[in-house]
């Protein structure tokens, strides 16, 4: 089996191909200007008796996109059963001070690599044949507007839309596509959020703790298995319970 994942060097990224690698998966990864990180996960891959590769290639760049996923498919000598769209970026800043340069780079790596990567991985899936799976990385902003985080709420609500008319496009195909919602999950990149991250919204997460990278694997190994063969065009939440919580005015307490 042979899985190909966006921006495997991230926190989240590292927990994905290691748990693609531990189901039985050869995995294919970009990163962009972590050669080193790149280079370690490699070895972590091996180590569980499967293959990785990594290339640098930045998601929203049509050409690197096709360049990538046509070597990534020489090098592992068959089309991808599997592909994570995990790459995303983000900007905290409000709606009237944001800069269109800002939007433009996080609509260009979130949802037009989600396009670019979708879209290569899928031809090759229909040319070789095979009934594939694509999993998306959403975000509780699919749900919820956050203030300060405008373009990547934007991209995150376009990017449950995108899975919902790929999963509708490519069915016939045979090929699956759902989107994988985190909520709050501690990495180096959400602890520059807040000064205490993990309490902050450990405060409005019903199971009382933040998510850690690994609390995706489980999910993402469901989304892309037979046990899931009849689900697609779905929004999976792992949050905690924190975006089905309404506003609620009164302290809930065990």
């Amino acid at each position: 089996m042979f899985a190909i994942v966006t921006a495997g060097t991230s926190a989240i990224g590292q927990s994905l191909v290691l748990a693609l690698a531990g189901a039985g998966h050869d995995v294919a990864f970009t990163h962009l200007g972590s050669a080193e990180q790149a280079g370690a996960l490699c070895d972590r891959v091996a180590a569980l008796g499967r293959r990785a590769r990594a290339w640098e290639a930045d998601a929203g760049d049509e050409a690197q996109v096709a360049s990538f996923h046509a070597e990534a498919a020489d090098w592992a000598g068959e089309a991808p059963d599997a592909l994570v769209n995990n790459a995303g970026i983000q900007t905290w800043a409000p709606l009237l001070d944001l800069r269109v340069e800002q939007w433009d780079a996080v609509m260009r790596t979130n949802l037009r690599g989600s396009f670019l990567n979708t879209q290569a991985a899928a031809r090759s899936m229909i040319a070789a044949g095979k009934r594939g799976a694509i999993v998306n990385l959403g975000s509780g902003c699919n749900k919820q507007a956050f203030p300060r985080l405008v373009d990547y709420t934007a991209s995150k609500g376009g990017i449950e839309q995108f899975t919902k008319v790929s999963a509708i496009e490519l069915g016939p195909h045979g090929i699956r596509v759902n989107c994988l919602a985190p909520g709050a999950i501690a990495t180096d990149r959400t602890a520059a959020e807040a000064g205490d991250y993990a309490a902050t919204w450990a405060r409005v997460t019903p199971l009382r703790r933040v998510g850690q990278p690994g609390d995706l694997a489980g999910p993402l190994l469901f989304l892309i298995s037979e046990a899931a063969a009849f689900v697609t065009g779905q929004t999976l939440w792992v949050d905690g319970g924190a975006f089905s919580q309404a506003n609620w005015p009164y302290e809930v307490t065990p």
